[in-house]
């Protein structure tokens, strides 16, 4: 399944964010593709942040993460950074945004 995620960063703290990004730990990509994800990216346009992933079942990889503790320190980590977050936010496997249109 693929699943599109917004978020958004803090304003004052895009250029911590980006750093964040370019030292995800092995051990936490490690666990995203062992809980299914074959792939995630990330885009941003100002302060928004978009984010696309591909994987078997979005609600397993959230329950499989969720109590990690490399997984709790990132979003700890994130929780700093971010205005808006996603899965974390209480919406769980539901924090997808909706498709509106797709190429035949």
């Amino acid at each position: 399944m693929r699943v599109a995620l917004h978020t958004k960063v803090r304003a004052d703290r895009i250029d911590e964010y980006e750093a964040a990004h370019r030292e995800v730990p092995v051990e936490l990509t490690d666990a995203i593709r062992a809980a299914g994800a074959t792939s995630w990216t990330i885009w941003r346009s100002g302060t928004d942040l978009f984010h696309v992933l591909e994987c078997a079942d979005y609600a397993r990889l959230l329950a499989e993460l969720e109590k990690l503790p490399v997984n709790v320190a990132w979003q700890a980590r994130m929780g700093e950074l971010l205005d808006v977050a996603h899965d974390y936010s209480g919406e769980g496997a539901d924090a997808g945004l909706p498709v509106v249109w797709e190429l035949p």
